[in-house]
């Protein structure tokens, strides 16, 4: 893994002579930022020396606690971890009242340990790198969907979706409406001005299937790491220039009952070292290649399905005709399936994989659809015939609602194991499994609505 050099932060400074504050932070399991908060004084020795992080940092749960079985807390001390600056993460945050810029650091090989072991950037780095020594180059692209709520909540405490520009509420589902992205116009004239700043291509964007929900598209990059780390910045910046305008960005899988639910849409072909689509045929369902990829990624889904889909409220997504997926399938430019390979000229060939819930950690996600992918083509695995029609009406083996059911599979896959280590899976399930006791441990408003008469 390489890591920028002290010649870039000395750059910047020299270009930024305004900027007082620097936001060094780490990516955990859960895809939640954590770090520390810098003087300008302080950003050449990051650069130089790197960072002591404590082991803690990145087998925290949601709810922040330390996790104790996690294997990074008392066994090990809690021993501070040396993470170092990523080439391209040193950016002005525009949105900020003091003049501010983020590092995005991630653990040393070497200096890192023990840490480095959870590091979700450091694992993906890793499977890419297992891709290209047997030759296939990964090329990636995300698409996040997300909800614009406002910061009042409603009359019971719930949250609602932000005011328009005029001051009304977003009218009912207007998919592709223009009205409703003229009407965010604010606030996307800041993020996309935000994301040239920071050099994030974002592209298109569009109103989804429900008042509030929008869907802005990341351009692919033929450097699979750098995708995601666009993907996580991208995350962040939302929910800075959401906050400027009065409104908070959400990236719940499902945040209303009777809404859509928001998806981490990955999109993911492999090239040679030329940068020649593996993929690329006239054919609809492309080459060899990319069938045995679909298979490798179906054969390992239930394996994989806690990193894709990590949280209890993830499971509220998966709903029959609602866009998100119901099982292990696939099918050409299907929007009913799992796996769908999108038409188009053949040189563009490639598979959009749509289980993520918007809440998966990038990182995570991407290194196991890409050590599924590999698998695939280990074992040349045949992924069946595409569906064509309706893919929820021909769904005979439904993927887990559940959250324990998949945090179970992981734990049992062999597979996982070896794709990922012993160590990183250890982390990864302790902190799930802490985080399933609290939830279930938690008595809220719908026990009470269901049970304090009845029972």
């Amino acid at each position: 893994m390489s890591f920028a050099p002290v010649q870039h932060a000395q750059a910047f400074l020299a270009q930024n002579p305004d900027i007082e504050l620097f936001e060094l932070f780490i990516l955990d399991n859960n895809g939640v930022p954590r770090g520390k908060l810098l003087h300008r004084d302080e950003l050449l020795a990051v650069y130089e020396s790197g960072r002591p992080l404590p082991s803690t940092i990145l087998g925290l749960p949601l709810t922040g606690d330390d996790v104790e079985n996690s294997g990074l807390v008392w066994d090990v001390g809690d021993i501070d971890c040396r993470a170092y600056p990523l080439s391209g993460s040193l950016q002005r945050m525009p949105w900020r009242l003091i003049p501010t810029a983020a590092v995005q650091v991630s653990m040393h090989p070497q200096e890192g340990m023990p840490a480095t072991i959870a590091d979700p950037r450091y694992l993906l780095s890793q499977v890419i790198e297992a891709l290209q020594a047997d030759g296939f180059y990964p090329v990636m692209a995300a698409e996040l969907e997300l909800y614009l709520l406002a910061t009042q909540r409603d009359s019971q405490g719930r949250p609602q979706p932000a005011r328009d520009a005029d001051g009304g509420r977003p009218r009912a589902t207007q998919v592709y409406g223009l009205r409703e992205l003229e009407q965010l116009e604010p606030f996307l004239a800041d993020l996309y001005a935000a994301c040239k700043l920071q050099g994030i291509p974002a592209r298109t964007a569009i109103s989804e299937y429900a008042p509030g929900q929008v869907e802005i598209t990341l351009e692919h990059r033929s450097d699979a790491l750098q995708a995601m780390d666009e993907a996580v910045r991208y995350k962040r910046l939302v929910k800075g220039v959401a906050h400027k305008h009065g409104m908070q960005a959400c990236f719940m899988a499902k945040p209303f009952e009777h809404l859509a639910g928001s998806g981490l849409h990955m999109h993911v072909s492999l090239a040679d070292r030329d940068g020649h689509n593996l993929f690329a045929s006239e054919a609809g369902d492309g080459t060899p290649l990319l069938r045995h990829a679909v298979g490798g990624m179906l054969d390992t889904l239930l394996d994989s399905l806690l990193m894709f889909c990590p949280n209890a409220n993830s499971y509220r997504r998966f709903q029959s005709n609602s866009y998100a997926p119901l099982a292990a399938t696939w099918g050409v430019d299907n929007r009913t399936v799992s796996l769908r390979v999108p038409g188009g000229p053949a040189f563009s060939r490639h598979i959009e994989h749509r289980i993520c819930g918007a809440d998966a950690n990038p990182y995570l996600a991407a290194a196991a659809k890409l050590a599924g992918i590999h698998h695939g083509l280990r074992e040349q695995c045949d992924p069946g015939k595409p569906v064509e029609g309706n893919g929820y009406a021909q769904a005979t083996e439904l993927l887990p609602t559940d959250w324990l059911t998949t945090l179970r599979a992981l734990e049992a896959s062999t597979w996982a194991r070896g794709a990922s280590g012993e160590a990183v899976l250890g982390v990864y399930l302790a902190v799930k499994r802490a985080e399933y006791r609290q939830f279930m441990g938690e008595v809220g408003v719908q026990d009470w609505r269901w049970y304090l008469n009845q029972a």
